[in-house]
């Protein structure tokens, strides 16, 4: 057994992390909300902040984000619309598309291995990453 001394310090160094996780964890959901009111989708960043930063599993970083993308959206969508930004027509559409296609997405993900889909939203990001590099010098 160690001595007390020795129980205190793992003690205290766990307290420690708890409260710099939390701190951090608010700090990326303050980031991830920013970025989804401006609408460019804060789990871009939300999710390898979580998994790289706090170690956090891929599917359940995708479970938090998704709880973080909820009321985002709502109020993003408030303000938007006081705006006179939302275009509604095609919001129907694609919100119905949207929803169909988050229920086959999120039953599909839990088939997968973690690391798997790890991998899988990293390559996803770098093909956005592309796009976006080489979509924006032809604009």
């Amino acid at each position: 057994m160690d001595p007390p001394h020795l129980l205190r310090t793992h003690a205290c160094r766990r307290d420690t992390d708890a409260v710099l996780s939390a701190l951090l964890g608010v700090l990326f959901g303050f980031i991830a909300g920013g970025l989804s009111g401006m609408g460019m989708g804060g789990g871009t960043v939300l999710i390898p902040l979580l998994t790289l930063a706090l170690h956090m599993d891929q599917a359940a970083a995708q479970g938090v984000n998704l709880l973080v993308f909820v009321p985002a959206s709502v109020l993003a969508l408030i303000v938007h619309h006081r705006a006179g930004r939302l275009e509604t027509r095609a919001g129907r559409t694609l919100f119905a598309l949207g929803a169909l296609g988050a229920l086959g997405g999120a039953f599909l993900a839990s088939l997968f291995d973690p690391q798997w889909l790890r991998r899988a939203f990293g390559a996803f990001l770098i093909l956005l990453a592309g796009v976006q590099f080489f979509s924006a010098e032809k604009r």
